[in-house]
């Protein structure tokens, strides 16, 4: 009797074996599907959440272009055109920080082309007086027929294209429960930083050093001969502040 109870007991003892390692396998199997769900928009989020990527500034180089026309015999430009001129170069420095070089452009082959190519010369003299250097300006020439044709003065300006925002509001907030940001989430800082920017290139990447202060670093390196010390003087500074 005791052999056959053993031999009864035994199949149970197996299905009992195999419930617990079907169990053990669905339950593996149910936590490593949450564990996929769980990381997965960890992985994405920062791609979901920063708006520099949902919504993205697209930066362009497009001509600035000024037209000044030169009427035949004229020496020059005019006093009016001076005007405009240094305007342009203006909007080019305090816009677009000298990014790009200007391209002076004389007609060829026109009936005011002698005194284009007058005009042509006082704009570039205007120029290097505006503080351009001679390799950030050039000189060509474009062919425009017979009749009076423009001196084309221009240069690559920088421009930032703003997101289109305000269109996709395909989810219901109310029912996400994913938490994850809205399609439109950021698209209008994005965009007020498109329009307010005062010079696209910045978007880029940094601007680059400007020239140190001669004097300045006249005035240190004499220190540093006599071997006295850089430092500003404690003293001094404190008479000042108490004149002040």
């Amino acid at each position: 009797m005791q052999i056959e109870n053993t031999i009864l007991r035994e199949p149970r003892k197996t299905r009992f074996g195999f419930i617990q390692i079907l169990a053990l396998a669905i339950l593996s199997a149910g936590m490593a599907g949450c564990e996929h769900d769980r990381v997965g928009p960890q992985v994405a989020g920062w791609q979901l959440i920063d708006p520099e990527q949902r919504h993205p500034i697209l930066v362009s180089q497009r001509p600035a272009v000024l037209n000044l026309h030169v009427a035949s015999g004229s020496d020059g430009l005019t006093p009016s055109q001076r005007g405009r001129l240094m305007d342009f170069i203006d909007h080019s420095r305090a816009g677009d920080s000298g990014n790009s070089r200007f391209v002076i452009s004389a007609p060829a082959g026109s009936a005011n082309e002698g005194a284009a190519m007058g005009a042509a010369e006082d704009a570039r003299r205007l120029m290097l007086a505006s503080g351009y250097s001679e390799s950030s300006i050039a000189t060509e020439a474009y062919h425009a027929g017979s009749r009076n044709a423009p001196l084309r003065i221009s240069y690559m300006r920088y421009v930032a294209e703003p997101p289109d925002c305000g269109h996709d509001w395909s989810e219901n907030l109310a029912r996400a429960y994913q938490n994850t940001p809205y399609p439109d989430f950021g698209c209008s800082n994005q965009h007020n930083l498109a329009v307010m920017v005062s010079n696209p290139a910045d978007l880029l990447g940094p601007r680059t050093m400007t020239a140190r202060d001669a004097n300045r670093r006249d005035d240190m390196y004499g220190k540093y001969v006599k071997g006295k010390p850089l430092g500003a003087d404690a003293e001094a500074t404190t008479l000042t502040k108490i004149i002040n």
